[in-house]
């Protein structure tokens, strides 16, 4: 629920600013500030709660907390490269696939009731999956248009 504010918050305050500062919308750019916020803010929790984080993660898995230090930085990179016109295409696409990789894990964390943040096993109900998963596809879906979708629609 917390990206999900973020984002449409950062959509907001940078749709609002965008239209202060230039006198016409752009909400591209406000599309692209507010995924690049909530993959910063999201990154963050990779650093903070790193031990919970990697209980998200089935045990048949090595290296946990090392992943999530390293999908961490992948966030970040990805919010840098949205604002690269040269790697947005691509930035686009990889953090397509990397929604879509993590997806697992969101699944296995509601599974067994995780809260990453305390790293306890009394979080969020199954009905929580109800909310995720649509939440990831409009990460997909918003990712798509405001990066690739734009971008292509730019070159013709």
């Amino acid at each position: 629920m917390k990206p999900l504010i973020v984002l449409l918050l950062a959509f907001t305050i940078s749709s609002l600013t965008t239209m202060f500062i230039n006198k016409q919308w752009n909400f591209i750019l406000s599309g692209k500030i507010a995924m690049s916020v909530m993959l910063l803010f999201t990154a963050l929790g990779h650093f903070i709660y790193p031990k919970g984080m990697s209980m998200m993660l089935p045990e048949i898995i090595p290296y946990k907390t090392q992943i999530i230090y390293i999908t961490g930085i992948i966030e970040i990179a990805a919010a840098l490269g949205l604002f690269i016109p040269a790697l947005r295409g691509l930035t686009g696409w990889l953090l397509i696939t990397f929604f879509v990789l993590v997806l697992p894990a969101n699944i296995y964390a509601t599974i067994i009731h995780l809260n990453y943040e305390k790293g306890t096993f009394d979080g969020n109900s199954l009905n929580y999956l109800w909310f995720r998963l649509p939440l990831q596809l409009l990460f997909i879906i918003w990712t798509y248009f405001f990066t690739i979708k734009h971008q292509q629609s730019n070159k013709k």
